[in-house]
This record gives C-alpha cells, structure tokens and sequence, in this order.
C-alpha cells in the first residue's frame, strides 16, 4: 500500500465526514432567543415599568397623606357649620314660637303671604333708601338667602 492507496481511501472518509458535519450543522436547531439589543430593551423596559409603578405608588401616598390632613379638618368644619345652621334654625323655630304666643304675628302667614307689618317697614326703609338694611331685615325675618331677599325688596 502505497501513499496513494490509502489516500484514495481515505478522501472518500473525509468527504463522508464533512457532509455528515455540514449536515448536522444544517438542521441542528437555531437559537431563537433575543438578540443582546432585544433583550437590552426588554431590561430596560421593565425597569421602567418598575420605576413607573414605585413613582405612583409615591404620589399616591403623598395624596393620602395631604388628604388625611386636611379632610378631618373640613370634615370638623362642616360639622360645626352644620350645627350652627341647626341651632339658628332651633332659634328660628323658638322664636317663631314665642311669637305666635305672644300674639305677633309671624313674617310669612300661612297663606304664603309676607306679613303686613313686616311689608310696610321693608317699603318705608327702601323709600328712606336703606335698600341693603331692607334686604337684612327682610332675610333675618323670613330666613331666605340673599337672592330671593334682594329679588323681593327690588321689586318693592
């Protein structure tokens, strides 16, 4: 066996195991994982949706925070302002009472009519010019807001 011999022998195996090999690597699976940019942007994309998510939690307990200081103060305020409005509308009722006890007669008659005493003092202080001590007069008597008040004593 000569040197030619055992070449001719052995290229055939050598070309035999280069096909094998290119075979192999032909249909050995692909990675189909992310690329290092794809998976650089997905890191960073969740961070931020971590950055985002610590950020509204922050807020939200910034506004808990104020809100718990200042709503049990409002809350206090309009307690008090809600017991004011009952104990002048007691007093109201009181007085009202005391009136027609008395024997004066209330400033609206139950016929829904303003009570004549009542409407010629409104008239003879909107002639004197005290529009503004009528519309007091008037609002402290029939116990109204200022708009219907100040309505009533123009139309005087």
């Amino acid at each position: 066996m000569n040197f030619g011999d055992v070449l001719m022998m052995a290229l055939p195996l050598i070309v035999l195991l280069g096909l094998l090999w290119a075979l192999s690597a032909a249909f050995k699976p692909r990675d189909t994982g992310l690329s290092d940019a794809e998976r650089y942007q997905h890191e960073l994309a969740a961070r931020s949706a971590a950055h985002q998510a610590s950020q509204v939690q922050a807020a939200l307990a910034a506004r808990a925070k104020i809100e718990a200081s200042t709503k049990p103060s409002q809350n206090e305020a309009q307690h008090t302002q809600q017991t004011e409005q009952t104990r002048a509308a007691h007093q109201a009722q009181a007085a009202r009472t005391a009136g027609t006890q008395t024997g004066h007669q209330p400033a609206v008659l139950p016929n829904g009519q303003l009570n004549p005493q009542l409407a010629f003092e409104l008239q003879n202080l909107v002639r004197g010019g005290r529009k503004i001590e009528a519309i007091k007069v008037f609002r402290q008597a029939t116990h109204s807001d200022l708009l219907t008040a100040k309505n009533y004593v123009d139309r005087l």
